[in-house]
């Protein structure tokens, strides 16, 4: 195919205006190839080893050797060309993800028919304090009403959730602590609820390790995968504390009456979930089918276990154990 001269003064203005820098191989590249286009073979002499860049120049375009003018254009508009489409192709990809701000803890991206949920406190390894709580369920209500079909929850960074972040506790009154546990168990009743009623499949990838309620939830979830570092911990006795997350139901059911939550390590993978872009609304309509008949007992479950709870936040053994974790806490 020949190469206009237009062609050859169009692609140098694409080049122009490019946003990304092609990397320096790139560059040398296209300079030897409008230097062997335009004047043809390199013949100026060579050099000295001291002057780097234009040495450098001078190798990539006497690379090009006998290469006709014709052919070197010929490349260079090609080559410009293939810049040209991969960005505007990365573009197009960028702005098919629609990231949602408004968030502290989380980050929300919908992509490819899938909304991410990521549980963004790294540094603590991603504990859940209350206005975790409140974003999440947050993010839940946007992630059930927008376009997308599915909905993935994940942690950033070595961990999926380490549970609740126990400085939740710390800036509790004395006389206000019986306030602070009732508020608590609706803010929980609130939140497991909207796992409950959440209307499209649920999808767990659990990256690390997983504590209390982020282990308590996976059973309302529709899918859970993990990561070869992933592993579960559901530390009730040693906090003083009862179930959460309907797990006093969903767990018995899924693993059997022998399980017994003194257990540090508990598996709930249902499966290796493969990411593909969905085209069908039939989904969300089929879990709706499958999950209505559950939806009843588990709010009972969930209202069972909040109400529970609040009486072991209020009972000594609760109390001590969480003094003895700020404790040990202060001493490291």
């Amino acid at each position: 195919m020949q190469v206009s001269p237009e062609d050859f003064e169009k692609a140098k203005d694409q080049l122009k205006r490019l946003k990304k820098d092609p990397g320096n191989e790139v560059k040398l590249k296209l300079y030897a190839l409008f230097k062997q286009a335009t004047q043809g073979p390199c013949s100026t002499p060579k050099p000295g080893m001291l002057d780097f860049v234009n040495k450098t120049k001078w190798d990539a375009w006497s690379s090009l050797g006998s290469l006709p003018k014709d052919s070197a254009s010929q490349n260079y508009v090609e080559l410009v060309s293939s810049l040209v489409s991969s960005e505007s192709s990365n573009q197009m990809e960028e702005s098919s993800t629609v990231s949602k701000s408004g968030y502290e803890s989380l980050q929300v991206t919908t992509k490819d028919n899938i909304t991410t949920i990521v549980l963004n406190r790294p540094e603590k390894k991603n504990a859940i304090t209350s206005k975790m709580y409140a974003e999440i369920i947050q993010a839940l209500d946007e992630a059930g009403k927008d376009a997308s079909v599915i909905t993935v929850i994940t942690g950033s960074g070595d961990y999926y959730c380490s549970g609740n972040d126990l400085n939740n506790f710390a800036s509790i009154p004395p006389d206000g602590v019986e306030k602070a546990a009732k508020e608590s168990a609706i803010l929980l009743k609130n939140f497991v609820g909207h796992f409950i009623d959440f209307p499209k499949p649920l999808i767990a990838v659990v990256n690390g390790p997983a504590v209390g309620i982020a282990v308590t939830l996976l059973g309302i979830f529709d899918i859970v995968y993990a990561t070869d570092r992933a592993t579960f911990h559901t530390p009730f006795s040693s906090l003083g504390q009862s179930p959460e997350g309907c797990s006093s139901y969903t767990f018995p059911k899924i693993m059997g009456n022998a399980f017994h939550y003194s257990l540090n390590y508990i598996f709930l993978i249902y499966g290796v979930f493969c990411f593909i872009s969905f085209l069908s609304q039939s989904l969300a309509v089929s879990k709706q089918l499958i999950r209505n008949a559950e939806k009843e007992k588990l709010h009972a479950v969930n209202d069972q276990e909040c109400d529970c709870l609040v009486g072991r936040w209020l009972s000594d053994e609760c109390i001590n154990a969480i003094m003895s974790f700020f404790q040990k806490k202060s001493q490291l």
